[in-house]
């Protein structure tokens, strides 16, 4: 397998992105290669410095980086030798440059806008959609979409129940997932136009198993395997729900620290086990569902171990041949046309 990794997207770019390919080599196999992308100059002397290069590491040169805040749409079409926007082109799987996967920490505008660029969408797909996984007591849930499209249509949302039920059987195992509509009460009345409409799209869909509205409080209680929302809605969960873990665990460690220092010690290996738990360093990346490729999008401050899990949400995908289900899934729910 053929995995390429934007060296150059990210906060901590490139040294947390070159360490965290390093790291990533442990768990692949000796078939499988990493393919870096981005300025050499930058790239090279980091892995000179590695006390064992592996051969698995490959660079492929981009001189233009696309910044983290930078208009996206503009940005790809404005450098087309950006990182971003070379690497959506080998995922693309056209040409010698190839590859099975893509990674990228880097804009994740500039990332949506690239995949659906050069990669295209999948056949009968409205909008592609990022589906990130969340972890919950019960087992993790699949939130999307999470920032790919923040103003959508019903059948959008229709097509992310379908695409993230699909993602949740294929990665994480789970046989029939629960879907589930993000709205401000779980009553078939409540919320706007766009819930209650796709609302009914999802209830008419052929073997789902769809339960209806949940709020957002149900999100960690296991109330669902699969979460649909809009960008906007996802995106703003997804970083509360980070900002949350990380204040809750700090303030845990204040107190146990305040109370008594030996006995913070003794809970420090249990706090940090459920920590990890909750940590989404942990859970790597997240798929940009919908697109005729692979293309995966880590978190901008992700650091070296986030790479590393990232990259093994890359393997992950392409063994659980997740777009060839959503192929069949969508052919199978009979999805509506392209809205107007």
């Amino acid at each position: 397998m053929r995995i390429a990794v934007d060296a150059m997207g990210g906060d901590h770019a490139p040294d947390a992105v070159i360490k965290g390919a390093a790291l990533a080599l442990e768990s692949l196999s000796p078939d499988d290669t990493l393919v870096l992308v981005g300025r050499r100059a930058s790239i090279e002397p980091l892995l000179e410095g590695m006390s064992n290069r592996d051969s698995r590491l490959e660079i492929v040169h981009a001189e233009d980086v696309i910044g983290m805040d930078e208009k996206a749409a503009w940005a790809v079409r404005a450098k087309p030798e950006s990182s971003i926007v070379r690497l959506a082109r080998m995922g693309a799987r056209r040409g010698e440059a190839s590859v099975d996967v893509v990674l990228s920490a880097g804009n994740t505008g500039a990332c949506v806008a690239a995949g659906i660029m050069h990669m295209k969408r999948l056949p009968g797909v409205h909008r592609p959609g990022i589906a990130v996984t969340i972890p919950a007591f019960s087992g993790p849930v699949v939130l999307c979409d999470a920032g790919a499209n923040p103003d959508p249509q019903p059948e959008h949302l229709h097509q992310y129940g379908l695409m993230a039920e699909v993602y949740s059987q294929r990665v994480h195992g789970i046989e029939r997932p629960r879907v589930a509509i993000m709205n401000i009460g779980a009553e078939e009345g409540k919320g706007s136009d766009l819930v209650r409409g796709a609302h009914q799209l999802l209830k008419s869909t052929p073997g789902m198993d769809y339960l209806g509205f949940i709020e957002g409080r149900d999100l960690f209680d296991g109330a669902a395997d699969v979460v649909v929302t809009d960008g906007f809605v996802g995106n703003t969960l997804l970083k509360m729900a980070e900002g949350l873990v990380s204040s809750l665990f700090r303030a845990i460690a204040h107190e146990l620290q305040e109370i008594d220092p030996q006995l913070a010690g003794q809970f420090q290996p249990i706090v940090k086990k459920l920590y990890a738990r909750n940590d989404y360093h942990e859970y790597g990346g997240a798929p940009l569902l919908g697109v005729d490729g692979a293309f995966i999008i880590a978190h901008g401050s992700s650091e070296p171990r986030t790479i590393a899990a990232a990259v093994r949400n890359c393997r992950d995908f392409i063994t659980g041949d997740v777009n060839e289900a959503i192929r069949a899934r969508l052919a199978q729910a009979s999805c509506s046309p392209e809205p107007a």
